[in-house]
């Protein structure tokens, strides 16, 4: 089952009378578990692509679909629903909130799609447990190392079961040892829970993780193994 699928899109960028073509006729089809990589050098294309997949953004020409629906059609609301429901996001600088404890950053997009807090109680237990932190439920982001934060960006991903989860350069502010162990952590709930991964790297030690490689180079998909 397709949960993501492009079809010929383009994206320029506009800075006064300058144009910048960041994706030239992209086609790309995600299926549900894979567990993908976007590749390329910095200005190939990565970071717009996932912004696309994740309706953070609109394609100048073409078509995102995600799990069926045509994200151009939506609406600024619609588009906000998909985000909270389908997709799940990972940054590489976290995006914690700092004043929150590792519980209740987990905790925040269950209250946004309306649990109760029974049901937030033991999602949020379920994840913690997950990404093995536990014993920082209490901790907040400055308490924590950056492999701990990433790990519960992981789990605050997780938390609304969506069917895609997104990474921007997860593990680039990690030093080896803490980027291979959230490396780790992804592909074990992937294969756990069957959520589908897709993470743009430049990160060599990284790659190796990913069951399929898209490689991108100019806005272009020159291979995809």
């Amino acid at each position: 089952m397709e949960v993501a699928k492009i079809e010929n899109v383009t994206r320029v960028f506009k800075v006064g009378k300058v144009e910048t073509q960041a994706l030239r006729g992209v086609n790309l089809s995600i299926e549900s578990g894979e567990f993908t990589a976007l590749v390329g050098p910095s200005g190939s294309g990565k970071t717009t692509l996932l912004q696309l997949i994740g309706c953070l953004d609109l394609p100048s020409a073409g078509q995102v679909y995600i799990n069926g629906k045509n994200v151009s059609k939506l609406n600024r609301s619609q588009r906000a629903d998909m985000r909270r429901g389908a997709l799940g996001f990972i940054f590489q600088f976290f995006a914690l909130i700092p004043t929150l404890t590792a519980y209740e950053n987990i905790e925040m997009p269950l209250f946004l799609t309306g649990k109760s807090a029974a049901e937030r109680r033991q999602r949020v237990t379920e994840l913690l447990e997950a990404v093995s932190l536990s014993d920082r439920a209490n901790n907040r982001p400055d308490q924590m190392s950056g492999g701990q934060q990433q790990r519960v960006a992981i789990a605050r991903a997780l938390a609304t079961n969506p069917a895609l989860i997104l990474a921007d350069e997860p593990t680039a502010n990690l030093d080896t040892a803490n980027g291979q162990q959230v490396m780790e952590t992804m592909t074990r709930l992937n294969k756990e829970t069957g959520v589908t991964f897709v993470f743009a790297t430049h990160d060599p030690r990284v790659i190796h993780y990913a069951r399929r490689v898209v490689t991108l180079r100019d806005g272009l998909v020159v291979a995809n193994q």
